[in-house]
């Protein structure tokens, strides 16, 4: 599948491109901006959405009737992956971690009202199990599509290819030059798809990844993983440049209390984005991410003067799996 492979429309797009006037106001070494996709449109938006468009066109193009994928109960992309299903006419089958709660809440309350079919598994939140039921849904006379944890594939990553092409175009309409861009990396399909997009589109820019999850994916390192992802996408891509795991930025520094734990680092991050702009951040992925860009502005760990972009990936819909956290009365043990 090349870049400009046909998708299937599930979003809208260009999801938009803005000045953070007041936090640019107090960090005023810095100009940041932001992209905007939590504004995707798909069952509250989310990041998810780009890479959805390409997998599930292929699917539909082998003549699939149901989709398998696997996440965490607050899966923002399990939760965008049900969405899609219903506008495909697609059965949807989630391979959730843990065991069913007894009231549903959050990214998985969303899943079941969008008509998913729920699997609980345990340990296991990364698809771990998808064989077994892909093999019990053929012994049905179904025909599964498997979309592999977090979308991230070298055709997931094609969102994220053209999201770049979307950015630069973006850019030079506002006739910005981004110094850095930020944004939370977890299952690897869109740094991979950014990294590609990048170099491209001749994006010239810095990309600081912002690790969200300690844990490896099937044995596999998040560097890795990535890398995998673009030396997949290289044979079909218009992309020269030979890269090496030494050529995968991640940072580590902000992953500590591990994956969904929320701590003061999420409650600052959402706080001030809530509070100065006007916008929410979900207390998982864009919560810790964004914490990691304004420590980075904070104690200058970048150059002053530079212009950043935080790329806000959605996950709105989680804050209601944290409301014990986020709420008033035990709010303060996280500041």
């Amino acid at each position: 599948m090349t870049e400009m492979a046909s998708k299937y429309n599930l979003g809208f797009f260009p999801t938009p491109l803005h000045e953070l006037k007041t936090l640019s106001t107090l960090y005023d070494n810095y100009t940041i901006y932001i992209k905007r996709d939590d504004q995707t449109g798909l069952a509250t938006g989310g990041n998810k959405t780009r890479k959805l468009e390409y997998l599930l066109q292929e699917a539909l193009h082998q003549g699939c009737d149901a989709i398998i994928t696997a996440g965490a109960q607050q899966s923002n992309h399990c939760r965008q992956t049900a969405a899609a299903c219903a506008i495909a006419n697609l059965e949807c089958h989630l391979m959730l971690g843990g065991t069913r709660p007894d009231q549903f809440d959050g990214n998985l309350l969303l899943s079941s009202i969008l008509g998913a079919t729920i699997h609980f598994t345990g340990d296991n939140r990364k698809g771990e199990d998808i064989i077994s039921l892909k093999k019990q849904l053929e012994q049905q006379g179904k025909k599964p599509y498997i979309i592999p944890y977090g979308g991230s594939n070298s055709i997931g990553a094609m969102g994220f290819v053209h999201a770049i092409k979307e950015l630069k175009a973006q850019l030079s309409s506002q006739q910005v030059q981004i110094d850095y861009i930020f944004f939370a990396s977890s299952s690897g399909g869109m740094q991979a798809g950014v990294t590609m997009g990048c170099e491209i589109y001749d994006l010239n820019t810095t990309l600081i990844p912002i690790n969200i999850d300690k844990d490896e994916t099937h044995g596999t390192a998040l560097e890795q993983v990535v890398l995998d992802i673009i030396r997949e996408g290289s044979k079909t891509l218009p992309i020269n440049r030979s890269y090496t795991i030494d050529d995968i930025p991640l940072n580590k520094e902000y992953d500590e209390a591990g994956y969904g734990v929320f701590t003061h680092q999420e409650n600052k991050a959402i706080t001030t984005l809530a509070q100065k702009e006007g916008i929410l951040l979900d207390p998982v992925y864009t919560g810790r991410a964004f914490y990691g860009m304004i420590d980075h502005l904070e104690k200058k760990k970048i150059p002053v003067n530079s212009k950043v972009l935080f790329w806000h990936t959605g996950g709105f819909p989680a804050i209601f799996k944290f409301t014990e956290a986020l709420s008033p009365q035990t709010k303060a043990a996280y500041e």
